[in-house]
């Protein structure tokens, strides 16, 4: 049976209410802030400990009825309990409700819904199948019939006929030509060819033979690569600053207080607008840009607005062209599809029942809504607010440590140094742990970040902690946190293996780093060129932290830093999906190989790209 009934406001506050069976806590709470404020609406059924929750919208009342029942039972006569009592409601108090400002007098609800629930339930009983008695069953009739055959009607049925000797002569030959055979993919197989098949000799040959190179152990390089990375000058004595290092015009700017922030993202070079313009020059400005774009005899959003002019009344049926279409367009800008999906369907809900005019208002009612949800996911739930955060750990007397995961060859250790970089222009004495003990060459690579980073400025306070290749990454981070809280290091950026999700052994070692360190930022690390893979590998990071922990509260990613944002264009579903998946704010994003290519990324501008036809 059930455990609650809501009837509230999209607001979240609650008209009425009946819990049935011991009082407990109810997941109302959690519903509006994980479902419906985060536009996800568009799903079916919401988890929450042991209850499922199913809901419905009466969007011209502007009112959510909500049904809370334990997932165990997995109750079939929700969604015609939802119906049914929306419906009803909406007949004895919609008409008050739009009327008077004030909130009606529900006292004879409670009765009138308990007689509808107990005729629903009774008519869900009678649905149900009962076990069929033995004598109603195929075998039974067959038995009898059996029973009343003749005697000579038992016979034995016939056994199957043999292989021929001749058939079973040419299949025994034909299995020992395939055994004699060579197998692709043996130890013959292997022998080097040309690309011709015939074998490779001479030079081509031993070159075959040799392989990958060797790794450089305990940071010996080759002068070649030696030279490469030296900087100093004719004299070799003082240390020529590396200017090619860091793009001038892409630095950020110093607050009055001396704060250094990282520059904004730049805005695309197309007709925009911002959040300060009116809504009529919103629709100007969306009009020209899709008349210039898109003539009127192509098809597109457009062609589908205008097919519903005069639609008084929004409908699932005349909606369902519109965010098949605008679906479309966002999976082209490469949000992930099942997030598009997700969000068009709960845009829909959120539309069906309203009342609308002429072209104009459909225009703007669905690109407006569409808008809405946009900034609402994008908009960070949390801080992103870094230096206060450091700030505040400085009180405490501690160092404040970042973990920063994520797949191979997205770029964390590049990142890594440019959230350093970041940090040093705010005076912050910062200590690098190499905990990618795994990759060769990742502490190489580190290092030489490190003697950049010096060279950049005079009085930078950046250290490398390190302990070489093959050791507990885990240990390796802990030793690094005692360290700096002794050497009065103010933030400690722990950089990890690149592994891919699916991974085992190497996801419970990340499990393991983070439950022993316990990181005041978990950041992933994530490529913005990705569409549908960023959402398995979101999801599967966060499920291997929880699930390898062995912790009641178990960590998850608490923010995420978006690479190569300048290779995409206006495609940044990437943004969308990613955030959408974790609930957390993007803090972050990459565009370019230098330290100051680290942005701040406006809402609008993404939300902009996404609608841009």
């Amino acid at each position: 049976m059930l455990d609650f009934f809501f009837i509230a406001t999209k607001g979240g506050l609650v008209l009425w209410s009946k819990a049935y069976g011991p009082s407990q806590s109810s997941p109302i709470n959690s519903l509006i802030q994980n479902v419906l404020i985060e536009e996800r609406s568009g799903t079916q059924i919401y988890y929450k400990d042991n209850h499922a929750i199913k809901w419905t919208f009466v969007n011209d009342l502007d009112l959510v009825f909500i049904a809370v029942y334990p997932k165990s039972l997995g109750l079939t006569y929700i969604d015609t309990l939802l119906q049914a009592a929306s419906s009803q409601f909406s007949e004895l108090y919609g008409g008050k409700i739009l009327r008077r400002s004030q909130i009606p007098q529900l006292k004879g609800w409670g009765v009138h819904f308990e007689a509808l629930l107990q005729t629903i339930e009774d008519q869900d009983a009678l649905k149900t199948k009962q076990p069929r008695k033995f004598e109603q069953t195929t075998g039974y009739a067959n038995t009898l019939a059996f029973a009343k055959a003749k005697p000579e009607d038992h016979r034995e049925p016939l056994k199957p006929s043999l292989v021929d000797e001749e058939e079973f002569r040419r299949n025994v030959e034909l299995l020992k030509k395939k055994t004699a055979s060579p197998r692709m993919g043996g130890r013959k197989a292997n022998k080097a060819k040309s690309p011709i098949g015939s074998p490779v000799i001479g030079s081509e040959a031993s070159s075959l033979k040799r392989g990958k190179e060797g790794r450089k152990w305990d940071g010996k390089i080759s002068a070649k690569d030696a030279k490469s990375l030296d900087y100093s000058n004719s004299d070799g004595n003082e240390f020529v600053k590396p200017d090619h290092l860091v793009d001038q015009g892409g630095m950020g700017q110093h607050t009055k207080d001396g704060t250094y922030n990282v520059a904004d993202l730049e805005a695309s070079d197309d007709e925009s607008y911002s959040d300060d313009e009116s809504e009529e020059e919103y629709t100007k400005i969306s009009a020209r840009s899709l008349q210039a774009k898109k003539p009127a005899a192509e098809g597109g959003l457009m062609s589908f607005f205008k097919s519903m002019t005069g639609q008084k009344e929004m409908t699932a049926e005349n909606l369902e062209p519109v965010m098949s279409k605008m679906k479309e367009h966002l999976v082209n800008k490469n949000v992930a599809a099942d997030i598009a999906q997700h969000l068009c369907d709960s845009v829909a809900k959120g539309l069906i029942g309203e009342t609308l005019g002429n072209f104009k208002s459909v225009q703007s009612h669905v690109k407006q809504s569409m808008e809405t949800a946009l900034k609402r996911i994008l908009t960070p739930k949390s801080s992103v607010d870094l230096l206060r955060d450091i700030a505040q750990a400085q009180a405490e007397k501690r160092p404040y440590t970042v973990v920063f995961i994520g797949v191979n060859g997205v770029g964390k250790s590049t990142n890594l140094s440019k959230t350093a970089f970041w940090l040093l222009q705010n005076n912050m004495k910062v200590l690098i742990a190499a905990c990618d003990t795994f990759r060769s060459g990742a502490v190489e690579q580190l290092r030489v970040h490190v003697r950049n980073l010096k060279a950049l400025e005079a009085n930078a306070v950046v250290d490398l902690y390190e302990k070489g290749y093959g050791k507990d990454s885990a240990a390796i981070a802990k030793e690094a946190i005692s360290s700096a809280k002794l050497t009065g290091h103010d933030v400690v950026l722990i950089d990890t293996a690149g592994r891919m999700q699916d991974n085992d052994p190497l996801m419970r070692a990340l499990a393991k780093l983070v439950t022993v360190n316990n990181p005041d930022k978990i950041i992933f690390v994530g490529e913005a060129l990705v569409g549908n893979e960023a959402v398995d590998q979101l999801t599967k990071f966060n499920a291997a932290l929880k699930d390898f922990s062995g912790l009641a509260n178990p960590r998850h990613i608490d923010g995420m830093i978006l690479t190569k944002f300048d290779t995409i264009d206006d495609k940044v579903g990437a943004a969308l999906s990613m955030t959408y998946t974790t609930g957390q704010p993007i803090l972050f994003v990459g565009t370019g190989q230098t330290y100051t290519d680290l942005k701040n990324m406006k809402v609008s501008h993404v939300v902009q790209s996404l609608l841009r036809e």
